[in-house]
């Protein structure tokens, strides 16, 4: 694996880290490549039961790479549709890997972030944990999950305030709303992780793999045309004149002056 991800099993259980510390582990295209590449990894092994994706630095992910949502790399319509469908098409193996998929969460899990534990099958936090959507506090939209996910955990409404206000939910509120399974104090979490997991990975994996495939199809009717719909909304807004404006005062360190084109 690359440094960038982290790849290690024990005791039948396959543990992604996410390697960026010193950037909150935020999520480039070089970066979805090495998830996507771990995830396969631990659906090929029959040795695997179950996967938890970390981040290393008390930080689970701060979303996109902004410094990459700049420059020539997304100038143009199609290469922003290209980079939401390998980010949609990436965490959906979370989703859809036959085996249990969780996500523990420590510090922040934002835009991209939030994206990739709500793919999860089930998600953990620390009491100090900040979870939400956050794309709107950039004029930017999620292309990953949240419309074809995130109502069906928590309802349309509280869906709504996560996405159009950009709040942060801490790690027991994320519990209350139904987004998390169970939180810790920081000092605790291993002993979380290992205690919520060990049920998951003494169960015939065949079955498993059916019952998990069989409630995912039975939510998931039509996710096709809601991929197809949120990659094409994702795109719209990233190239309008506020998401470039929202990149760059982040960037730059000032707060965004919007242009609402």
């Amino acid at each position: 694996m690359s440094d960038v991800i982290q790849y290690e099993v024990k005791n039948r259980v396959a543990t992604i880290w996410l390697n960026r510390p010193h950037k909150r582990n935020c999520v480039s295209p070089a970066v979805l490549e090495q998830i996507g590449i771990a995830i396969d990894r631990a659906e090929k092994d029959n040795d695997v039961l179950a996967v938890v994706v970390r981040g290393r630095g008390n930080t689970f992910c701060s979303g996109a790479d902004l410094g990459e949502l700049v420059g020539p790399r997304l100038a143009t319509t199609n290469d922003s549709i290209n980079l939401a469908m390998v980010s949609a098409q990436t965490y959906d193996r979370f989703y859809s890997c036959s085996k249990p998929t969780i996500a523990a969460v420590e510090g922040y899990a934002v835009a991209g972030g939030f994206e990739l534990m709500i793919s999860c099958d089930f998600a953990l936090a620390t009491t100090t944990a900040r979870i939400g959507d956050f794309h709107i506090r950039r004029a930017l939209f999620g292309g990953a999950g949240p419309i074809y996910r995130l109502p069906r955990y928590i309802g349309i409404r509280r869906s709504k305030e996560l996405m159009l206000t950009g709040k942060l939910l801490t790690g027991e509120q994320a519990a209350d709303w139904g987004l998390v399974n169970d939180v810790s104090a920081p000092e605790d979490f291993d002993k979380l992780i290992e205690d919520f997991v060990a049920p998951l990975i003494d169960k015939s994996p065949f079955c498993m793999k059916i019952t998990k495939m069989s409630v995912n199809r039975g939510l998931d009717a039509d996710t096709q045309s809601l991929i197809t719909l949120e990659t094409l909304a994702c795109n719209v807004v990233h190239q309008s004149a506020d998401a470039k404006e929202g990149v760059e005062a982040f960037l730059g360190k000032r707060e965004p002056q919007w242009t609402g084109r």
